[in-house]
């Protein structure tokens, strides 16, 4: 898996600079293009981003979305700003430790990649895990999409995951520069947090008050916000590693 992912993004190094040869751009940050496998914490989140305080009605930056104290209640941009075309047809979750499959969510898309603004209808869901998912220590999220005719310069992925009002982890991903009409694929690694036991207890007895943001960008511009909430009772049949 990681020799695939390495050889992915020194074919995505080449194909962007190709593609910003023939289109007469310039990009003078060489470093943004690599797999972030950890993803970074907060602090180094916010000592690279040299961004002005926020302000309502101004767009939506990561600086922002990393200094928001709780789970919002709203979107924070709408589907129309999703003007790339991505569109997610595959999310797996691993256990890295097992390698057994936790989730593995299918979406069908056509063979040809249609250059039309699909409106995201599926921006919230609710996951339903065992108890033995709060013990695992790391897992790989995959995620397969497809890019519409505009390319993505500085695509990055910031999910904030709460427990009621309780800041649990943060997770900052760069995916780098996908060129248009693309199917990408990318996996994350997540190192969950250590969590006391009596919290790990309140988790499994408070079904969906452990939500998420997921805030993505291209460019620090915020273009898509989706949500979840989370489930970890007790599950009829459920394997070892959290699955059903």
């Amino acid at each position: 898996m990681e020799s695939e992912e390495e050889e992915s993004m020194s074919g995505n190094e080449e194909e962007e600079e190709e593609y910003q040869r023939e289109n007469g751009e310039n990009n003078t940050e060489v470093d943004w293009n690599r797999f972030v496998s950890g993803g970074r914490t907060r602090e180094e989140a916010e000592d690279r981003e040299v961004v002005a305080e926020w302000r309502p009605g101004e767009p939506v930056t990561p600086l922002h979305v990393l200094r928001l104290n709780s789970y919002t209640t709203e979107y924070l941009c709408s589907p129309e700003d999703n003007i790339y075309n991505i569109n997610f047809s595959r999310f797996k979750i691993r256990d890295l430790a097992s390698g057994g499959v936790i989730l593995d969510i299918k979406k069908h898309c056509p063979t040809e990649i249609q250059d039309i603004i699909e409106l995201d209808t599926s921006r919230f869901i609710q996951y339903q895990f065992s108890p033995a998912f709060l013990a695992l220590k790391e897992i790989g999220a995959t995620l397969e999409f497809t890019v519409g005719s505009k390319a993505l310069n500085r695509f990055r992925l910031i999910e904030r995951h709460f427990f009621r009002d309780v800041l649990l982890k943060t997770f900052d991903f760069e995916i780098g520069f996908c060129i248009p009409h693309s199917r990408n694929t990318c996996e994350h690694i997540y190192c969950l947090p250590d969590l006391d036991p009596d919290t790990v207890e309140e988790m499994i007895a408070s079904p969906f008050e452990t939500r998420s943001d997921s805030f993505y960008f291209v460019n620090n511009k915020l273009i898509m916000h989706h949500k979840a909430e989370y489930s970890f009772s007790p599950l009829r049949g459920a394997g070892e590693n959290g699955t059903e």
